[in-house]
């Protein structure tokens, strides 16, 4: 049902754009739309991963800088019947994850230092489980796309607003006061699409997640402490990029908790009960446990075997 509806919602978005571009300027501003689109779009096809890790100065790691943490990827991406993807970890004390790459063969997982400090390793287990079941169902893919579709209408309804004007040698059907209300709505739109499918994914990533963990409530604790944490630490860099917000396990944003048409993901508490509706299903127990149990970390430093700044340092477990 949630591929049905993002696949309803994409092709919604998509009839956006084209009848923003065929209002401002007919056909052939549509046409110009779709070039300009098209170009984006395969920009950011090969590109939107490296921007990515780069914005966030993510630093890529291996079993030598952190072992347990790469070889607990490992382990889940065979789980999952995954390529092994690139392991980066990010020096930002805001506990939280995402995946990106165009497909399962050039995936990359991130996560914050403050979620491996925060969290035990079988949370983490679970955060990473449910980035993978975002790579395995190629929503970062869909997301790349979703989010430079609304890009485009957005720019196109400026453009409108600059050359359209209701001037009949623009082909503009829809005339002045069309234009100013493409300008405000569209956009507008475009962003509720967005995060409509952004929410969907979520909700699907939380159940392939529990799936390859074998653990649903595990996820659904990482959820419950992570939360919270993401809200009272700042993520700088997440503030100064917003539009990179539903990449996230958890909204990076301050703020923007409530499950409502504004938010880049659902309420913590919806996708919680979720899982325990599924945990119930599958009765429970088993199930993925990696190295080391939270009782068993020391007291601060990084509990992966590695220094998370890429150097040599091999913690208690590597």
């Amino acid at each position: 049902m949630n591929h049905l509806k993002t696949a309803i919602l994409l092709a919604g978005l998509t009839a956006l754009f084209m009848a923003v571009g065929f209002a401002i300027g007919g056909r052939g501003g549509m046409m110009i739309a779709f070039v300009v689109a098209a170009g984006m779009n395969l920009f950011s096809y090969w590109n939107s991963d490296k921007m990515v890790l780069r914005m966030y100065g993510a630093r890529e790691v291996d079993e030598t800088t952190a072992p347990d943490f790469v070889r607990m990827v490992h382990e889940l991406a065979r789980r999952a019947d995954l390529p092994m993807p690139r392991v980066f970890i990010m020096d930002n004390p805001q506990p939280n994850a995402f995946a990106t790459g165009r497909n399962p063969q050039n995936a990359a997982v991130a996560a914050t230092t403050g979620l491996l400090q925060t969290l035990s390793p079988e949370e983490v287990a679970g955060v990473m489980a449910h980035e993978l079941a975002h790579i395995k169902h190629y929503d970062t893919l869909t997301m790349t796309m979703t989010a430079t579709i609304a890009g485009a209408i957005s720019m196109l309804a400026n453009f409108g607003m600059l050359f359209g004007g209701g001037n009949r040698e623009n082909n503009n059907p829809f005339g002045f006061i069309g234009t100013i209300l493409m300008v405000i709505l569209a956009p507008l739109a475009a962003m509720l699409v967005q995060m409509a499918i952004s929410r969907s994914r979520e909700y699907e990533a939380d159940r392939g997640g529990a799936e390859i963990l074998g653990r649903p409530m595990v996820l659904a604790s990482a959820l419950a402490k992570i939360s919270g944490a993401a809200h009272e630490v700042p993520n700088y860099e997440a503030e100064s990029n917003p539009a990179t917000a539903h990449m996230f396990i958890i909204n990076p944003l301050s703020g923007a908790r409530m499950d409502n048409l504004f938010s880049t993901h659902p309420a913590v508490e919806n996708r919680i009960a979720a899982l325990r509706a599924l945990s119930q299903q599958m009765g429970g127990g088993g199930g993925f446990a990696p190295g080391p149990t939270a009782a068993a970390r020391p007291p601060g430093g990084n509990p992966w075997g590695g220094d998370p700044r890429g150097g040599q340092r091999r913690g208690p477990w590597g």
